[in-house]
């Protein structure tokens, strides 16, 4: 599905042997974001698959295209390709986030994925990678060689990053996944259900992250309402 510049998958993607996939979300603040780097717009139009993670996205396709599809989140991805990994017997890498928290991370997969086998990387903690550093991050992966790599750096690094790097990475599906690492820890509580189901997740996450969250919520989705606006009078 086209929309706003972007090939929008609306269904999580057939993982098949063999292949490579980058796979990436976008939602109201990235599409914002992206407007304004265009490493990032690029790494995201590049996508192999580009998943539709945000409410914002989900009423633009029906307003612009007239279409009902459903939000797929970082977190949807991630525990969809466990619970395939875990049939399969697949290999999992972590690359991001920090040690402790990848610590966690292997802890859980041990105890609730045990066919899942599993490795990590904690690369330094910073706003741009050295060519050396990236280097260590790629021997790191293709070691492993693992079916399927998660990237947990936040956007937009995390996305320019595998953008860049994808062709040396020796890995199945590459997914960017954020918070997703915090998210499956227990270290940030996701939103339950009911925020989920109404389309309300941003609201209990912005109370508890205000100022990390403000200019998401209160400049990027005006912003995003303006777009499919002005797409509206365009067409």
């Amino acid at each position: 599905m086209q929309l706003l510049g972007y090939h929008i998958d609306i269904a999580l993607p057939e993982i098949v042997s063999g292949q490579k996939l980058v796979i990436n979300t976008i939602n109201p603040h990235s599409y914002c974001v992206a407007k304004e780097d265009e490493q990032f717009r690029k790494a995201l139009q590049q996508s192999d698959v580009l998943l539709p993670d945000g409410v914002g996205i989900v009423y633009a396709a029906r307003i612009l295209n007239k279409k009902k599809i459903q939000r797929i989140t970082g977190s949807d991805l991630h525990m969809y390709l466990l619970d395939l990994a875990q049939k399969r017997g697949l290999k999992v890498f972590y690359l991001g986030a920090s040690k402790k928290t990848l610590q966690m991370i292997e802890a859980k997969i041990a105890g609730e994925y045990p066919a899942i086998r599993v490795a990590t990387y904690s690369p330094p903690y910073k706003a741009e990678f050295s060519e050396a550093e990236s280097r260590e991050m790629i021997e790191a992966v293709n070691a492993f060689a693992p079916d399927v790599l998660f990237v947990g750096m936040t956007a937009p690094k995390q996305e320019k990053w595998v953008s860049q790097h994808h062709t040396f990475i020796q890995a199945g599906a590459i997914c960017s996944v954020g918070a997703v690492f915090d998210f499956f820890t227990g270290n940030v509580k996701r939103p339950g259900k009911f925020w989920q189901n109404m389309g309300l997740e941003w609201l209990p996450r912005l109370i508890g992250e205000p100022k990390r969250l403000f200019k998401r919520n209160f400049y990027s989705t005006p912003r995003f309402l303006w777009e499919v606006v002005k797409e509206m009078i365009r067409n």
